[in-house]
């Protein structure tokens, strides 16, 4: 059995259709390889038509406010997606003159663009010889090929990034790519692959050896951490506050409640002792008017365990990095899904 040959078969069958496939617009592939880095395809789609309507140019995401194109991205997560987008954007405008740079090195130089994407890009809108090796493609890859070498080690990289330069059909790089990702994607999935309807079932080697379960191999597993959120709704005269994330993490340029961090979720009298509490409200008594069930919240790295707790009080706060706001306008800013999640059930 020819692998590449079997696959492409499969693919002009079964493929789906979607906006990004059969053209050569470089600019709307790219942003479809960044909307669906960790996405799903159902998640992602509507966001790929969002932001192709309201920015069909990079010129234009390049001159959008931050703070709109975190808006747009609202609900997708992993954040600096969106800020590496809007900087790769200003770089096609600044250095390339607006147009989407065709050599592999320029689009690997984008901020935000790795050699997955980066060859993704350069098979499906030019046609250039690069093989892509995610997430799907390591998956299957082991698994028919029965390798256990390590995906995160230097030696398995090697290994996999030559294994699918030599497979990939170099007459037609980007169908190929496509139907690389998209059969991973559907059938060789990380837990209950559709072995039996797999169309290597009699060439792949974890299954002669039930392996399935055991492929691809991670030398180094993640440790999650466990992270404790207390945001403050505060109420006065009907208005409440918001503050933007400074910090360099995911949620960077992002608004939020302000926020207790602590080392476990805490009570009411536990809050009112903290050092954030008597920064903001002194010798003023607020009143806590509901907390809010605990919210969890899952990233790559961490679990967020979120409560929420509605504050009234009689003085206005003074914090500087604050922005006052009224309730019927907190949808306006670009917030992380997890308050997102809160406020559609308040």
């Amino acid at each position: 059995m020819n692998f590449s040959q079997t696959l492409l078969r499969w693919y002009q069958i079964h493929k789906r259709e979607l906006p990004w496939r059969g053209i050569s617009n470089a600019y709307y592939i790219w942003l479809s390889e960044i909307i669906m880095q960790q996405t799903r395809i159902e998640q992602g789609l509507p966001y790929y038509q969002a932001f192709v309507k309201k920015y069909p140019k990079p010129a234009l995401l390049a001159k959008a406010p931050l703070d709109d194109i975190l808006k747009l991205w609202q609900g997708l997560g992993y954040y600096s997606r969106a800020r590496n987008l809007h900087l790769a954007a200003q770089t096609i405008r600044d250095k390339h003159k607006g147009i989407f740079p065709s050599r592999y090195e320029d689009i690997l130089a984008l901020k935000g663009v790795g050699e997955y994407t980066a060859a993704a890009i350069a098979s499906m809108a030019f046609g250039l010889p690069h093989a892509v090796v995610d997430g799907n493609v390591y998956r299957l890859l082991s698994r028919v090929f029965g390798i256990d070498t390590p995906i995160d080690s230097t030696a398995g990289k090697k290994k996999f990034r030559e294994l699918a330069a030599e497979l990939l059909d170099t007459h037609d790089p980007g169908t190929y790519n496509q139907a690389l990702m998209e059969f991973g994607s559907r059938y060789c999935t990380p837990r209950n692959p559709d072995c039996d309807a797999c169309i290597f079932a009699s060439i792949c080697v974890a299954r002669e050896r039930k392996l399935v379960d055991k492929l691809p191999v991670k030398a180094n597993k993640v440790k999650i951490s466990e992270r404790y959120f207390q945001y403050l709704i505060i109420r006065y005269k009907n208005k409440t506050w918001v503050r933007q994330r400074k910090q360099k993490d995911i949620w960077e340029g992002l608004y939020e409640f302000p926020l207790i961090e602590s080392q476990k979720m805490l009570t009411e009298s536990g809050i009112i002792r903290t050092r954030e509490w008597k920064k903001w409200f002194g010798n003023a008594q607020p009143l806590v008017r509901d907390a809010s069930a605990p919210y969890i919240h899952i990233l790559s790295h961490q679990r967020i365990n979120a409560r929420f707790w509605e504050i009234e009080t009689n003085r206005k706060p003074t914090e500087e990095d604050w922005t006052e706001t009224s309730f019927a306008k907190l949808d306006s800013f670009a917030i992380p899904r997890l308050i997102d999640r809160y406020l559609e059930t308040r």
